[in-house]
């Protein structure tokens, strides 16, 4: 099969073939640094993180672009109310976001550019549009006319009429509908020198900039959440093609993760932060569960949700441990069709896990056969298809228990004592399995039973 991927802008399934034979081009939204990052922040950079592997085992190279925001208002208001400069402000958090992608192993992109190193590039593109007609400038700061783009709107689907930008009111606009480029200084702030005055760069011509400093007028992918679509992802769109390049040709979003129905955002106060994450769960189980669900597929977080879900990861492992006590090493073997299918059917990965897990049920039937030569065989495969979703218990990088509080060494105890609570319980021992379980509980263990079987996790 070909890749196929879900295209926001045409609003179906299309065939992906990248620009330039043999070599994938994406600019992925990154973070814009003024906290701590959440799961939700996350969930993109797995996600495409997921699509990247996967194009690289098909052959191809990928320049992946990720960008960091590093100037905004937010920024700006945090690190005042802080008493801290924005820069360090910035720079501290951007630190936060790398070390989050790196425990949850995302492959490093390509380059991350900061917005502030690309100061030259977004006067230039400013340049274009106004000479084009498509912006101006008035009061010291400079704006894109949204009526002067014929197609705005197509992306998001907006209708011109009803466009709200959600900008501060600005009496200099022609249009309120038009959109800030460029933000005239004001007393306190940091500014660059422009043509058109001091200043600093709106939020939509950062990428604009920055995508195309990388990648060049027309590249393959720009993926981000899908609530970006509007109005950032509308905004870089028109000012992009406005100015003559051909910009993005396929638009990825990735849906949110959601807590009680809403979605995550510092705003809200109802988010899930990654170090707090990792103080409960390994990280690994962390990627498990946020790659297992269709990228383009709300995630409705609860505690019992991951748990079930680490629950899930840790049965891939305990079957290649077991596999590797009876047969030694396991080597990477091929991936199954169905596997190779799900995910050139839009990163399929529900199916891809389905995929995985019948395997792993198959080969742990096989070894309670002890047919250990098609138990290995079966552990070859899974190893293919966790290593292509950056989830390989054995590899170098989760071999040594996946990073987080949920060490390996805690792991392989916390199993332990639940085979053996398991094993008394079958023997109606109720006191000996009662009495593993409070010693789980004091040591911060919760412990749940389920269906299928019991799932536990690190207490707050």
């Amino acid at each position: 099969m070909v890749l196929h991927l879900y295209d926001t802008a045409t609003r179906g399934v299309r065939e992906f073939h990248p620009a330039r034979s043999g070599t994938a081009s994406m600019y992925v939204c990154g973070a814009t640094v003024q906290g701590v990052p959440h799961i939700g922040h996350v969930r993109g950079a797995l996600n495409y993180d997921v699509l990247r592997r996967w194009m690289l085992h098909s052959g191809l190279d990928v320049l992946m672009v990720r960008n960091v925001t590093d100037i905004d208002d937010k920024i700006l208001t945090k690190a005042a109310d802080a008493g801290r400069p924005w820069w360090e402000w910035a720079a501290t958090h951007e630190r936060a976001f790398e070390e989050a992608y790196t425990a949850l192993g995302c492959l490093s992109p390509s380059i991350a550019p900061r917005a502030t190193g690309h100061i030259t590039q977004m006067i230039e593109l400013i340049q274009r549009l106004i000479d084009n007609g498509h912006a101006y400038a008035a009061d010291g700061d400079v704006y894109f006319s949204v009526t002067s783009f014929d197609s705005y709107g197509a992306l998001s689907g907006q209708r011109l009429e009803e466009v709200q930008q959600g900008e501060t009111l600005a009496t200099a606009k022609r249009d309120a509908r038009d959109f800030t480029l460029w933000k005239g200084s004001k007393p306190g702030e940091p500014s660059w020198p422009t043509p058109w005055g001091p200043g600093r760069p709106g939020w939509h011509l950062e990428c604009s900039a920055m995508a195309t400093a990388y990648l060049g007028a027309e590249f393959d992918i720009h993926g981000g959440g899908v609530d970006l679509v509007f109005p950032h992802h509308e905004n870089e769109r028109a000012q992009s093609q406005a100015a003559g390049d051909g910009f993005a040709r396929f638009w990825l979003h990735n849906a949110w993760v959601t807590l009680s129905g809403e979605k995550m955002s510092k705003s809200l106060g109802n988010v899930v932060s990654i170090p707090e994450m990792l103080r409960r769960y390994r990280a690994v189980e962390l990627r498990y569960y946020l790659i297992q669900p269709h990228y383009r597929s709300t995630i409705e977080y609860s505690d019992a949700a991951l748990s079930e879900s680490a629950q899930g990861y840790r049965r891939i492992e305990q079957f290649l441990r077991r596999v590797v006590g009876s047969t030694g090493d396991v080597h990477i073997g091929q991936l199954p069709a169905e596997f190779a299918a799900a995910l050139d059917d839009d990163l399929g990965t529900p199916q891809a896990f389905a995929v995985l897990h019948n395997t792993v049920r198959d080969g742990n039937a096989a070894l309670d056969a002890n047919d250990n030569a098609k138990a290995l065989e079966l552990a070859e495969t899974v190893r293919a298809m966790t290593d292509v979703l950056g989830l390989d218990p054995l590899s170098e990088r989760w071999a040594e228990g996946g990073g987080g509080a949920g060490t390996h060494a805690l792991g392989e105890l916390v199993e332990q004592m639940l085979t053996e609570r398991q094993q008394a319980r079958a023997g109606r021992d109720f006191a000996r399995a009662d009495a593993i379980r409070d010693q789980l509980t004091a040591a911060g263990i919760a412990v749940e039973d389920t269906p299928n079987g019991p799932l536990w996790t690190v207490r707050d």
